[in-house]
């Protein structure tokens, strides 16, 4: 049994910078440099605002709380959407179809399995400052606390078939998009579930770097640079 992909993330560039690379209208503001990035916890997310115009840079929930959730605790199964099935399951094909987004993202975590041994490793951009995760996105109110109740935005990751590069190791990756599509993902162009489903292919494997780090990351706790650091094989040498 595969575990859940993607589950960790890292996001160290400050918001500005970010909204930069975006070209974002705005900053979102008191987001601090993450390395440890777990399920529930706020990310940043890139969404168009066709009224505007304009692209905006907020921090969502990760797990997607569809609009017709009874409450919150179905968003911590809904990290990830599958690029396969975005147009039929009913957690995603609503968002899939009106409120796409993209995820920055310095890097990620994924482990292999081998035997009772979970090895991890982080994937970084080999070219880039941050990839871009293709994301979907929710609004959620919930209807037993009054019209006055707090809406809240949700996100999820959609993954794709993996490249040779993480093929060994899972057999799932996130949906990173290259910045030619950003315009459609986003919604900024036209295009068709078909045009849409045509981009998730998987990242190119030479865009990306690979290697072991150590168990720290395994726990939610840590949450600092070093996590991203190589591990150092017998002798000290960085692998």
């Amino acid at each position: 049994m595969w575990p859940a992909m993607c589950g960790r993330f890292l996001n160290r560039l400050p918001p500005a910078e970010t909204a930069r690379l975006f070209a974002t209208k705005n900053v979102a503001p008191n987001y601090p440099a993450r390395f440890n990035i777990a399920p529930t916890d706020p990310v940043l997310a890139v969404r168009f605002n066709a009224k505007t115009g304009e692209r905006s840079l907020d921090a969502l929930r990760w797990g997607l709380v569809p609009y017709w959730a009874k409450d919150l605790s179905i968003g911590a199964r809904l990290i990830n959407a599958r690029a396969e099935t975005l147009a039929t399951v009913p957690a995603f094909r609503d968002a899939f179809e009106r409120r796409r987004c993209l995820i920055p993202a310095s890097g990620f975590y994924e482990w292999r399995k081998d035997g009772r041994t979970r090895t991890p490793y982080a994937i970084v951009p080999a070219d880039e400052p941050l990839f871009a995760f293709a994301g979907l996105w929710e609004n959620w109110r919930d209807s037993s606390a009054g019209a006055d109740a707090p809406w809240l935005r949700s996100c999820t990751i959609v993954t794709a078939e993996p490249n040779a590069l993480l093929a060994p190791i899972h057999e799932r990756m996130p949906a990173i998009l290259p910045r030619e599509a950003w315009a459609q993902w986003l919604g900024e162009a036209h295009a068709d579930a078909a045009a849409l489903q045509a981009l998730l292919t998987p990242y190119p494997a030479e865009r990306m770097r690979l290697y072991p780090v150590a168990p720290r990351v395994n726990s939610v706790k840590n949450d600092d640079p070093s996590l991203i650091e190589p591990l150092l094989a017998e002798g000290g040498v960085r692998v």
